[in-house]
């Protein structure tokens, strides 16, 4: 599946944290950053974390610092927190939150684990490797299998409350080599721009 900078995230937040996603997002994809989490901690008083990528998934401290210094007059103007607090703008990191489609597509051969809004084969919470993916859910192996469940199970994307990535050396070294990638691919971009 393309990923597309257009397309929504399947898991979106709720309340006040929605409300701020919904403030910032259009100037995130105004900048080709896409959203990926809105939370608000009780960490130092009270930390507003955004969480954001480049379309092409990565994301450094100049992007953090772009992030920031572009969404804080938004947050100043539109007030939606009635509190003093600290924004904190960081990337998803390698054991990041799985919001969209293209991300099962991205990680497949990972392990995730995930929780669903529904009951799917006589649970909510499930751990395994991504097998498959398409345009309707994903299919996880699962790495620890009870007695008489089935090894691999199939979740709907719209039975799914929340996913993250596991960390494990695969997944570092493949998203070093993805990140590496997406920076070659940006520098012969910004040469030919030179052109």
């Amino acid at each position: 599946m393309p990923q597309t900078e257009t397309e929504p995230r399947l898991i979106i937040e709720t309340g006040l944290d929605l409300r701020i996603a919904e403030i910032i997002e259009p100037v995130l994809t105004a900048m080709d950053y896409r959203l990926v989490r809105v939370r608000m901690l009780n960490q130092n008083g009270l930390t507003l974390q955004i969480m954001a990528e480049r379309n092409d998934g990565t994301m450094d401290v100049d992007g953090c610092e772009a992030v920031s210094t572009a969404i804080s007059p938004v947050l100043d103007v539109e007030d939606p927190i009635d509190k003093a607090y600290h924004l904190e703008v960081s990337s998803p990191g390698i054991d990041r939150p799985m919001v969209r489609k293209s991300d099962f597509f991205r990680w497949k051969g990972h392990l995730v684990k995930c929780e669903t809004s529904i009951m799917i084969d006589n649970r909510k919470r499930f751990r395994g490797r991504i097998t498959e993916a398409d345009t309707e859910g994903f299919t996880i192996e699962r790495d620890q299998v009870a007695y008489g469940e089935a090894p691999r199970v199939t979740i709907p994307f719209s039975a799914l409350a929340e996913a993250k990535l596991i960390l494990t050396d695969d997944l570092i070294r493949d998203a070093l080599r993805a990140d590496k990638l997406a920076k070659a691919e940006a520098a012969n971009q910004n040469d030919e721009d030179d052109e």
